[in-house]
């Protein structure tokens, strides 16, 4: 743990990478433990999910139904950072169909959403936030800031790009294209179709790919036209940012196809569009010049629906987005208002209101100040609030402080699991809290101590916070009573080896590998001053 709160995740996975790979199951549990624990405790965000799904699939088939075990509940854990869906398209076809089955009941206990309960160090340093008023009687931290903390991990990001060129060049698609009948252009598209479908493609030279499709929009065949549509959309969406200059290339023919008025034409254009905007292949800012001619185009159609896709582009963009796009977008609505088809001046409304919805109503004020009476009413109705009342660009939920102090709240109820304790019938050990810091949590006790009155509890405590000073074979071992059983000390004490080393594996209870370990156990229980006398008993 302290590897990755000293931030150096790289080494600590690759560490566990190894540990995974061992022959003996009990060196690979712990190696899961350990990772579950961090995941647990930082969060995605510190700790990669992608390294560790990568991780998994080796581990699902392992002989050892311990392994498998933790494998599931490791799985389980990755399902409340990142969510189940994402984790179910990357890992559940490495499965066998019974772990699916298992999994899939696993997951209906898995709700809400994971917070991380530590910090790195860089992040200790940093001053805490302000606390934010009490949160109501009933409600559920978890669940209210969860949402949030998930949406933070893209999919995209934890799979591995694709090469679809090669596959492309083998299947015939340069010589479908070309064909004569109608039913083989269109087959050989859906190929290309089939190939983009994936989440991630490795960028290439798609140029003449483009070029190929720019001319099949306009097919004379709706069937063939759509699906070349439906391959741009599946490219967006795969490339993302590598796809923007093919999408600027490729936009003025899509909003002029807006005017072809079958069904399924206009709307595989409308998911097409939608996902070059979403997928950050085009930005409003850059495209004002095309907007511009596609609202005056000479069919109605063409200005109305391009009009209703700027709404849905400003509709899903940030607050930032929208203040930088305004002082152009503003204009040509309002120019749009007086056109003559109602239509067009429903989605020229669209857009303004949206901006208002946004950004707040400031930077229409001067625009609204030219309409009439009619116009500014219908406005307000459409924004949904007196005119002049600036509308919020911030979305439901909570604030910074309240996430800083919901953290330190599930401070005090941190319970330390292993990963096979995310299965069901599992109960989670318990652990000591983390401290306000962030730090790692300071244990004062251990199962052994259980029985120990509350007094010996605190004393331990107190020895833990304080330096300690130099202390006598005596004070030693009445301090050390409070910890470990008196049989436990006297065979560390013993001249015969073999008792040494019964008590370095504390009677059978405490699993470590070698009298070393042991040492080093008492030695941050205790002190480090101590830690000379326990070499000299052994010794």
């Amino acid at each position: 743990m302290l590897w990755v709160e000293l931030e150096a995740v790289d080494a600590f996975l690759d560490a566990m990478e190894k540990g995974i790979k061992a022959k003996v199951a009990k060196a690979v549990v712990p190696a899961i433990d350990v990772m579950f624990q961090a995941l647990s405790e930082f969060g995605a965000k510190v700790v990669p999910p992608k390294r560790i799904l990568k991780m998994l699939p080796e581990l699902f088939d392992h002989q050892d139904q311990n392994v498998r075990a933790s494998s599931k509940g490791l799985t389980l854990e990755l399902c409340r950072w990142i969510g189940k869906d994402p984790v179910k398209s990357i890992l559940f076809e490495k499965m066998r169909d019974t772990m699916k089955k298992e999994l899939e009941a696993e997951l209906v206990n898995v709700t809400g959403s994971a917070r991380p309960t530590r910090k790195i160090r860089s992040e200790q340093d940093k001053e805490p936030e302000p606390e934010a008023a009490p949160q109501a009687v009933g409600s559920n931290p978890s669940e209210e800031c969860g949402p949030e903390a998930s949406q933070e991990i893209d999919e995209y990001d934890l799979v591995d790009p694709v090469d679809i060129l090669t596959p492309l060049e083998k299947s015939g698609f340069w010589e479908g294209v070309k064909a004569t009948k109608w039913s083989e252009r269109k087959e050989a598209v859906a190929e290309l179709t089939k190939l983009a479908s994936t989440k991630k493609i490795a960028p290439g030279d798609f140029s003449e790919v483009c070029r190929i499709l720019k001319k099949l929009i306009t097919d004379v065949n709706i069937a063939v036209a759509v699906e070349a549509i439906q391959a741009l959309g599946n490219l967006a969406r795969g490339l993302r940012v590598h796809f923007s200059g093919s999408s600027r290339f490729l936009l003025p023919v899509l909003l002029e196809k807006l005017k072809e008025k079958k069904p399924t034409l206009t709307e595989a254009l409308s998911q097409t569009l939608q996902a070059m905007h979403k997928a950050g292949c085009l930005n409003l800012v850059d495209i004002v010049e095309e907007i511009k001619t596609a609202v005056k185009n000479k069919v109605p159609l063409v200005r109305s629906l391009t009009l209703n896709w700027v709404t849905h582009c400003i509709e899903t963009s940030n607050k930032t987005v929208v203040l930088k796009l305004h002082k152009d977008y503003v204009p040509i609505c309002m120019e749009c208002l007086n056109d003559g088809t109602p239509e067009v001046r429903d989605a020229a409304f669209s857009v303004l209101a949206a901006i208002a919805k946004s950004v707040g109503m400031r930077p229409l004020e001067r625009s609204i100040e030219k309409l009439d009476d009619v116009r500014k009413k219908k406005l307000s109705e459409m924004i949904g609030a007196p005119a002049g009342a600036p509308a919020s660009g911030a979305g439901p939920g909570q604030t910074s402080g309240q996430v800083g102090s919901s953290l330190e709240s599930s401070d005090a109820s941190f319970v330390k699991r292993s990963a096979a304790s995310m299965l069901s019938g599992k109960k989670p050990v318990q652990a000591a809290s983390v401290n306000k810091k962030g730090g790692p949590a300071k244990s004062s006790t251990n199962k052994r101590a259980e029985g120990t009155t509350q007094s010996k509890v605190t004393k331990a405590v107190e020895i833990e916070d304080v330096e300690p000073a130099e202390m006598g074979l005596e004070e030693v071992e009445s301090k050390l009573v409070s910890l470990i059983q008196a049989e436990t000390i006297s065979q560390l004490k013993s001249a015969v080896w073999k008792e040494r080393l019964e008590g370095g594996l504390f009677s059978g209870h405490c699993y470590f590998h070698n009298t070393a370990l042991s040492l080093l156990f008492y030695f941050t229980c205790v002190s480090r001053a101590d830690f000379q006398w326990h070499l000299n008993v052994v010794d």
